[in-house]
């Protein structure tokens, strides 16, 4: 049974009589607990700033966080509970694609706003008018990981390993495919595994013998860095690439070294030279938490902003008014960077990719969509 996070100090546990309460369903246990966690903190930095300027149409924004394990079941289960029980007007959530593709088709037949801070899989809009996300689709980040591959790299020949149970995994690994055949590349060998899996060597021996140029990961952290170091035990040394499932600090805490020289796709690179909207965030991050922010911090915060500007705009809690103005977000000046909703209700933003460096990732380029 999966009951609602306790709230932290400086959230309300009871509504108050004038509020808009905003649903909030993450992976906060399991094994992708860092993306959830580093989301919920750029929500809660977000909702903070909001209430503190008086929140939006006079009220108060106040979170009701639920923990779906990265089940896609709880997920539903607990989008459920929120819209029928809390009565939330608005959703964020979730990371990873299997939930959020759970959890849309009860956010649209209740007709409550979802945006999604990180999903990548096509599929998530398609579940209807209501849905929305503030990062890139899998279709333009699997070209964008293509592209780099063949221009940059100069690769011919790229192998592909890849989560079977994962919508995120197969889809972008199928995007990835695509676009490197339609530049002249080949994929020479095309291994699979499932999540929990903990020994690749029979799948990366077959890669070995394959002879690729680099090797498609387009997995969780978690298991990114698995294959990473059972790459290395192997002799292969060839880079290793990827896309935004990579974006985790526990990425190079688990593979030290062994990713070394591999690259992967992340919707944001902070600089302090990047736009007001980000110079502000990374600050106002590192003294709130004392730590430098991950791309889904920024994600999460966007996400809430977005929806909350969405019912600033529409004067109103009708919903159909609230679906119509986040609809229209254009230009929309994010601390992941310039943000506009195309007619898919999807972000239209570049990709950065990133370098590892020893245990450094740098920022190697930006691939325009």
């Amino acid at each position: 049974m999966t009951t609602a996070c306790q709230a932290p100090p400086g959230e309300e546990a009871a509504a108050p009589v004038r509020d808009i309460p905003v649903g909030v369903y993450l992976s906060l246990t399991g094994s992708e607990a860092t993306f959830g966690n580093e989301t919920l903190e750029g929500i809660r930095m977000a909702a903070d700033e909001i209430n503190s300027r008086g929140g939006v149409l006079g009220r108060k924004l106040r979170l009701v966080v639920e923990d779906d394990q990265g089940k896609p079941e709880e997920a539903a289960s607990v989008v459920t509970k929120m819209i029928t029980s809390d009565g939330v007007l608005g959703m964020i959530g979730e990371n990873k694609s299997a939930c959020s593709l759970a959890a849309a088709p009860i956010c649209q037949a209740a007709r409550v706003p979802m945006v999604s801070p990180s999903s990548t899989n096509p599929e998530v809009t398609k579940k209807g008018d209501y849905i929305f996300r503030v990062c890139f689709i899998d279709s333009l980040q699997g070209d964008a990981i293509a592209s780099y591959a063949v221009k940059n790299l100069k690769a011919t020949k790229a192998a592909i390993i890849k989560d079977v149970k994962s919508d995120y995994s197969v889809g972008l690994g199928q995007f990835f495919a695509q676009g490197f055949a339609s530049r002249g590349g080949k994929v020479v060998a095309d291994q699979s595994y499932s999540e929990g899996d903990r020994d690749f060597r029979s799948q990366l021996t077959a890669i070995r013998n394959a002879k690729p140029d680099v090797i498609m990961v387009p997995g969780y952290y978690t298991d990114v860095a698995q294959i990473a170091i059972q790459a290395r035990d192997l002799g292969l040394t060839i880079p290793l690439i990827g896309g935004d499932g990579w974006e985790s600090p526990k990425l190079l805490e688990i593979a030290g070294s062994s990713l070394d020289g591999s690259y992967y796709a992340s919707p944001v690179f902070f600089s302090e030279k990047g736009s007001p909207a980000m110079a502000t965030f990374i600050a106002s991050f590192r003294k709130r938490y004392g730590k430098e922010p991950a791309a889904l911090n920024a994600q999460g915060y966007d996400a809430l902003n977005v929806f909350a500007e969405g019912v600033r705009r529409a004067g109103t809690l009708d919903p159909p008014a609230i679906r119509k103005a986040i609809a229209e977000t254009k230009d929309f000046p994010g601390a992941a960077g310039v943000l506009t909703l195309n007619e898919n209700r999807d972000a239209v933003k570049p990709v950065s990719m990133v370098k590892i460096v020893g245990k450094t990732p740098t920022f190697a380029g930006w691939v325009e969509p």
